[in-house]
């Protein structure tokens, strides 16, 4: 059980949120000998990142990409164009190993090399691998009593209970459970040893991605002695002679105040819940549609209210506001959560397409850059949504959204109207709402061409990043596949999103300017509640956890007089 907060409590920084730029910042300014305290609004700490896939985006990592920088900052330039902010770029490109290395070496937090592509590897400066960065699996057991305050991860894409990186060998041995005695084998150890972690401690405690990055880095924390205190969310900041001093804190003794000397950090997970913005800055809401997000539902834009508050500057600039992630409504009690579509639009046999029944992207691509193409194609309708389209065999093959490939059965996702079926593509037209004489005119065309690989419409496959997720097992692109054999799938996805881009005026340090310009003395800004140096792109995995580490390690050494 946590320590109460007590009402005139005094430290050097004050930390508001607990994901990975809170716990960064945290932990850097702690080993510089600076007293830090971290609250958190939630009954449990992790943020956002304790839901993410756990990947960042550091070039020059020694892990597998040393001497990258000058390349990365040609790539940088060119993803970003006009908001392009050099000096930004350059303290993340020289600070991004170190901050890494930091870790590695003081706390707990490791890391292993990931293969991902960069998002756009064939733009100028873009890498065919080697940037991005995964955070070690870990055993959140040694998290002790405060294992019960660990978010636990996203549930629509665990498998009771269990956690998979994107792209491990685990997902591949589950995918081949039923064709392999060694797969079935490995399966079978997994399903044990989680059964036995939840007799005894209540969850699965071996976690891989983001939920292993935020157990690394709060068990960091508490080696370090600095408390989490959950369930106490600053409700003001306070500001005396144009400084801003400490915060007031709601906590289980009511309101207190926490004064801290050095500064007070905003580390509350940009604004992705909060309504009244994103139906200011979403175009798809603006004309009517859905969005279902599945960041944290506590992601209301606090932090960025308590510096707008004292005359901190947010504004939303940039083209593309949040990291856009096409999500499809899974039945929950009370309501639908979110299933974020990571995996499937890269498998071959599975398409996209619009109402009219017409394809309108690259399936393969980025789930960002799919939902920007989503937003556009939308434009003027009211509705933004497609549908992903998948025949028998490729359904039970790899899934589809939430439900499972063989042998787990369809029955349950078409019974709850999760999916849709038809003997024929007329018939799951009329089901699913799609122009009939638009889908299978559109999928003739595809088939034509997918029987040879190919996609000439979207060159789906073409780059490194579009295969990387694909079935490498399929020649001779592993991407395409025709829709061939009824019946036929199809499920409904809608716009959602993986935290905001633009958010609170920073300096490099990560000081909040007011709207004059100014430094705010006293006030700092990480993660999600400082603006994204990426302009409003997402130019390859970890893009937001990166920056977060990586900024939170110089604002904390910066707090700390380190130069």
């Amino acid at each position: 059980m946590q320590d109460r907060l007590k009402d005139g409590t005094h430290c050097d920084v004050l930390v508001i949120g607990s994901g990975a730029g809170g716990m960064s910042t945290a932990i850097t300014a702690k080993k510089n000998g600076l007293d830090v305290i971290i609250i958190e609004k939630a009954p449990v700490f992790g943020g956002t990142t304790a839901f993410s896939g756990g990947v960042l985006w550091i070039p020059g990592n020694a892990h597998c990409a040393p001497g990258d920088v000058e390349r990365a900052r040609e790539y940088m330039k060119s993803e970003t164009g006009n908001f392009f902010e050099a000096e930004a770029v350059d303290a993340y490109l020289e600070n991004g190993a170190k901050a890494v290395e930091f870790f590695e070496r003081e706390t707990e937090v490791k890391f292993v090399p990931s293969l991902y592509p960069d998002y756009h590897p064939d733009a100028p400066g873009g890498a065919q691998v080697g940037r991005s960065i995964t955070a070690a699996p870990y055993d959140t057991s040694g998290l002790g009593a405060n294992l019960k305050r660990l978010r636990p991860p996203l549930s629509t894409i665990t498998f009771m209970g269990m956690m998979f990186n994107s792209s491990n060998a685990d997902i591949k041995h589950f995918f081949n459970a039923t064709k392999s005695i060694g797969s079935f084998a490995y399966v079978t150890k997994r399903l044990a040893a989680h059964a036995a972690e939840v007799a005894r401690y209540g969850r699965g405690t071996h976690v891989t991605s983001g939920n292993a990055l935020a157990a690394r880095l709060a068990k960091s924390c508490f080696d370090l002695g600095i408390p989490i205190y959950t369930d106490s969310p600053a409700t003001e900041l306070l500001a005396e002679n144009g400084a801003v001093v400490g915060a007031k804190v709601k906590g289980e003794m009511g309101v207190v105040t926490v004064r801290a000397s050095k500064g007070v950090v905003l580390a509350a997970g940009g604004f992705a819940h909060d309504v009244e913005k994103i139906r200011a800055a979403y175009p798809h809401l603006k004309r009517g549609g859905e969005h279902l997000s599945p960041v944290p539902e506590d992601n209301t834009g606090d932090g960025i209210d308590l510096g707008r508050a004292v005359g901190g500057k947010f504004e939303v600039n940039f083209p593309e506001t949040s990291a856009w992630m096409p999500v499809s409504k899974v039945p929950s009690k009370g309501g639908y959560k979110a299933f974020p579509h990571l995996l499937d639009r890269y498998k071959p046999g599975i398409i996209g397409v619009l109402a009219n029944g017409k394809r309108f992207t690259n399936e393969s691509e980025s789930y960002h850059d799919v939902g920007a193409a989503l937003i556009k194609a939308c434009e003027g309708q009211k509705e933004t949504a497609c549908w992903l389209i998948a025949d028998r065999p490729t359904i039970r093959k790899y899934g589809l959204g939430f439900a499972k490939p063989a042998p787990v059965p369809l029955a349950p996702y078409l019974k709850n109207g999760y999916l849709v079926t038809g003997k024929t593509l007329d018939e799951l037209a009329q089901k699913a709402g799609i122009d009939a004489a638009g889908l299978k005119a559109t999928i003739a065309a595809y088939n034509k061409d997918a029987v040879r690989g190919e996609d000439p419409e979207f060159g789906r496959g073409s780059t490194a990043f579009n295969r990387y997720l694909a079935d490498p097992e399929v020649k001779p692109n592993p991407c395409v596949a025709p829709v061939a054999q009824g019946p036929y799938y199809a499920l409904k996805v809608i716009m959602g999103d993986l935290g905001t881009f633009d958010g609170l005026t920073t300096t490099v340090e990560g000081q909040v300017m007011d709207t004059e310009g100014t430094p705010i003395a006293g006030l700092f800004a990480v993660g999600n509640d400082r603006a994204s140096i990426m302009g409003g792109n997402y130019p390859g995995a970890g893009i937001t956890l990166g920056p977060a580490l990586t900024f939170g390690y110089i604002t904390g050494r910066h707090l700390a007089g380190v130069a």
